[in-house]
């Protein structure tokens, strides 16, 4: 670490070192598990010079590592200007690791010697077969973002950098810098609450407003799209609809203003009638949501939140924030806290990635900062990104479902509906670029191929499936090839598998179920004798504690 004035150039003593053991668990409605277990072991080491004193905190858990710099109050000064981070990861030999440039770009397997300058976190690391860790970030809020680098001095380690200078007064605090561990990438991801618990406990008092649920995009822009989106999220058991770029004008010029209605004539001819919208959507208890870029919500954020109160907007969607420097992070941690104190929530667009804030602000339901469907994954990525970006929390993916992408590019409709079970995020997008009828027709080419939403049989588990959970297993896990994810909520127990290119039998152990309880299954998968546009089976059986049921996966198929 460099500081202007080079505080820390003369070598640091030990005043003192203050250990403590802590066994805690708190409990977290809007997660993947209901109770998160939060025991570590801490020592906190008082250093100083004849410039600074400095304590390093170093915390010790079952699910992995992590440390962070405290600048206590100072004698002879009231705030520090850290100009650099340079922490020095290193490693016996060049393992692979899986490298991203951005938090949207695509992943590959590379040699530590080869990553991307500026690598994405958590950067996932394989150390041997029995071995995987994940470097990460935790309780980023008021400081400048982490990636990472290949040193060019030394081979085979990784050096931090970051986003900007940082200026904070005393005291504070640094984010966490960890480092995750598991046996392998079953183990890492069941594991990976521990970001959450490096973050503060919960700030909100009364959390019973904060409403976990799927979403409708409406993309027509018009009062006949909405209100047939309304009915459709009432029919199906969604809980939201969602307005996005367009219903205050082009996203991207300085001069549109979202505290009123004027339509993008690009996006949409209209008409649109706000009020007439949330009033239907009201009847029929289903919410909305509105995405604002950054543009205008840099400039207009402390008006609109109590204009959208009037209205009875439930969220916002902040489109394109900046990400990196210090003050980007800060603007934007800081808008999360006033959006919750009009009882709303929040999804957070576009290079954003979680560090655990969420714990704090539970009304931050989810964000992007994931390569989701908007850029036509294959199978094979999806399935990386479920073992490297999940690990750091919710991630809003955009699932398509009759969008042409899905059967040209992407993979499966049993694939699809599986995401919504192997991606986690509190607000779970469902049915993107696709629309309810009888919405007007729109094919303009900004969203692709938009597609009425069908009748099919196997979109029950859509309308079932729940978006946070009491508990989470991963069943299989191998990273670009397959995964299976088990989740519960209440009593049921809901399961999604995706696989890549190879076709797979994999066996499903069935041993986590409640002993001496017998449970009937639906099965949804990939067929093409099915005379549906989806070509999705449904098969029903029962199954117990004891049952281990061999599934057959084509390439590209899902379950």
């Amino acid at each position: 670490m460099t500081t202007t004035g080079n505080l820390l150039e003369s070598d640091l003593k030990v005043k003192n070192v203050v250990r403590e053991s802590v066994e805690n668990q708190w409990t977290n409605n809007f997660g993947e598990r209901k109770e998160v277990p939060d025991n570590y072991n801490q020592a906190k080491i008082f250093l100083e010079n004849n410039d600074l004193k400095i304590n390093l905190i170093c915390r010790t858990y079952d699910e992995g590592v992590a440390f962070s710099y405290e600048f206590p109050v100072q004698n002879e000064r009231d705030s520090v200007t850290i100009t650099n981070e340079t922490i020095t990861f290193s490693f016996p030999v060049d393992h692979f690791a899986w490298s991203a440039a951005r938090a949207q770009a695509p992943y590959s397997k590379v040699p530590l010697t080869k990553i991307e300058t500026g690598c994405e976190r958590p950067l996932v690391i394989e150390i041997d077969t029995n071995l995987i860790i994940a470097l990460a970030e935790a309780k980023l809020v008021d400081y400048a973002r982490m990636k990472f680098n290949a040193d060019t001095i030394r081979n085979y380690n990784v050096i931090t950098q970051l986003g900007s200078p940082v200026h904070k007064l005393l005291p504070f605090q640094s984010p966490w810098r960890v480092i995750m561990i598991g046996k392998n990438f079953v183990d890492l991801l069941e594991k990976n609450y521990l970001l959450l618990n490096l973050n503060d406990p919960c700030k909100i008092s009364d959390v019973s407003w904060i409403k976990p649920g799927k979403v409708l995009r409406e993309v027509t822009l018009t009062t006949t799209g909405a209100k047939a989106a309304i009915d459709f999220t009432a029919l199906h058991n969604m809980q939201y609809v969602e307005f996005d770029a367009g219903w205050y004008g082009p996203e991207n010029d300085d001069n549109s203003d979202a505290r009123a209605v004027n339509l993008d004539p690009a996006r949409s001819k209209g008409p649109l009638d706000m009020e007439e919208v949330i009033s239907y959507a009201r009847s029929k208890n289903i919410d909305i949501l509105l995405y604002v870029n950054r543009k205008a919500l840099e400039k207009q954020l402390d008006e609109l939140l109590p204009i959208y109160s009037r209205w009875g907007i439930a969220g916002i969607k902040f489109g394109f924030v900046r990400v990196g420097s210090q003050d980007a992070t800060r603007w934007l941690h800081q808008s999360i806290k006033k959006v919750a104190e009009y009882r709303m929530v929040a999804d957070v667009h576009d290079e954003y990635r979680p560090t655990g804030f969420s714990r704090t602000y539970p009304n931050f339901l989810t964000m992007e900062g994931i390569r989701g469907d908007e850029e036509s994954p294959s199978n094979h990525h999806t399935l990386i990104t479920m073992f490297t970006r999940m690990l750091a929390g919710q991630g809003d993916n955009t699932i398509c479902y009759y969008n042409e992408r899905v059967d040209k590019k992407m993979g499966s409709h049993a694939s699809q509906l599986a995401k919504a079970v192997c991606i986690f995020s509190p607000l779970q997008f469902l049915y993107w670029y696709d629309k309810a009828a009888p919405a007007l027709e729109k094919n303009d080419g900004l969203w692709g191929a938009t597609n009425y939403i069908g009748d099919e049989p196997e979109l029950e588990f859509f309308d079932n499936v729940p978006t946070v959970w009491d508990d989470t297993k991963v069943l299989h896990a191998k990273i670009g090839e397959y995964g299976v994810i088990a989740r519960k909520k209440g009593d049921e127990w809901f399961i999604g598998g995706i696989n890549g290119e190879q076709s797979i039998i994999l066996d499903l152990n069935f041993s986590f179920l409640e002993r001496n309880k017998e449970y009937s299954a639906k099965i949804y998968s990939d067929d093409p004798t099915v005379n549906t546009r989806t070509q999705v089976r449904i098969d029903s059986t029962l199954i117990n504690n004891k049952t281990v049921c061999p599934v057959q996966l084509a390439s590209n198929n899902g379950i």
